[in-house]
């Protein structure tokens, strides 16, 4: 029996070594998944998660980003000589300096079907002629429909039939840390895409314009990207770029963008009436610190002193008066004069706004008829 046993026992073992290499390479033999194919021991590469490339967006919004190229004509008047500080004609007259032309650099997006497109004011201010470069290689002279400087925002129209218009963002959408992408002309090297995310909401207080509520981001905006747009990840623009925080003049991951809603708003307002109307109280106003709050015997540092009134503007014909600590305007609370201000320009002239006052710690309520804002500062 044993002698049997150990007749058979080499067949079976090689039968059964067999039998384990064939289901391992024939795996669907005995109803197993075939193996996928490949070298022996190499992982197999994973599909990536997530977005690889963001042509898809910029191939959607860069055909609506124009180049712009501004003309500026520079007279010097007299020329110098280096004896009597003038060349003199025939009879004793000075000698004008033929004029220069200067060039600068720029963008724009267009925003309407009809040619209607938005740069930034300090991009056309002064230039005698405006030159739009589309990316399909059109070009065409621009008229200046009109400018609001307190934003920084130009409107200039252009005569092109099909023009590719961009694409708006719902403002509500936004997010700091969403993917951001800044088209322009940096430079002059011709239309460039930059990348990075929205560092911060609403900046304002900077300096720059007088009504700032700008999009702070880190794409990289250097000269020549002024008036371009910030588009989102989907290729729909948020912003007008318009600014860069900057010790050297490059680019140091500081931009600010002027949020497309407000742009269009200001647009239409110019294409309709030619320039922007907002409101005004004639109020200048300060900070409640906390020291103002103690002075006025208040427990919290909440609302803004009324530092200055405008003669018979329409706070001071309301009642208002200097040393009032104005608590809500509407029944929204007065954070900073920055808030209130852009509160009020929203209002139509004629509009009534009603303001929530301490004076002398004593609550009272005042009613004013807002007017329309002159071209200075203050709410």
């Amino acid at each position: 029996m044993k002698a049997f046993l150990r007749d058979l026992g080499w067949p079976a073992v090689c039968g059964l070594l067999l039998a384990l290499l064939l289901v391992q390479q024939f795996p669907q033999l005995v109803g197993l998944p075939a193996a996928k194919s490949g070298v022996p021991g190499t992982p197999a590469i994973v599909a990536p998660v997530g977005v690889v490339s963001y042509g898809d967006a910029v191939s959607h919004a860069a055909p609506s980003v124009a180049n712009i190229f501004t003309i500026k004509q520079i007279r010097n008047g007299a020329r110098s000589s280096g004896l009597n500080g003038q060349i003199l004609g025939d009879y004793g007259t000075p000698i004008p300096e033929p004029s220069r032309r200067q060039s600068s650099l720029g963008s724009a997006v267009i925003l309407r079907e009809d040619g209607y497109l938005v740069t930034n004011h300090h991009v056309v201010a002064g230039a005698d002629g405006i030159l739009v470069a589309l990316q399909d290689g059109r070009e065409a002279m621009a008229e200046l429909i009109g400018t609001d400087p307190e934003t920084d925002i130009a409107v200039l129209k252009i005569n092109l039939p099909d023009l590719p218009v961009a694409t708006l963002s719902p403002a509500e959408q936004l997010r700091t840390g969403d993917v951001v992408m800044a088209i322009g002309n940096p430079f002059g090297l011709g239309q460039t895409v930059t990348k990075g995310i929205i560092s911060a909401m609403g900046r304002n207080q900077l300096g720059l314009n007088t009504y700032e509520d700008f999009i702070q981001t880190d794409a990289a905006i250097n000269q020549g990207n002024s008036g371009g747009a910030l588009i989102d990840a989907y290729g729909r623009v948020i912003g007008i770029n318009t600014a860069i925080f900057s010790q050297s003049g490059g680019s140091q991951g500081i931009g600010f963008a002027i949020p497309a809603p407000l742009a269009v708003n200001v647009m239409e307002q110019i294409i309709r009436q030619g320039r922007v109307i907002r409101g005004w109280l004639g109020v200048e106003v300060q900070p409640l610190t906390d020291e103002l709050a103690e002075s006025f015997n208040l427990v919290q540092a909440k609302g803004i002193v009324v530092s200055g009134l405008y003669r018979n503007g329409p706070a001071w014909t309301a009642g208002l008066r200097p040393g009032d600590v104005i608590l809500t305007i509407n029944g929204e609370p007065a954070t900073s004069g920055r808030q209130a201000m852009n509160m009020v320009a929203r209002a139509r002239p004629g509009d009534t706004v009603t303001l929530e006052v301490l004076r002398d710690g004593q609550p009272m309520t005042f009613s004013a008829e807002v007017s329309v804002r002159p071209t200075f500062s203050g709410s």
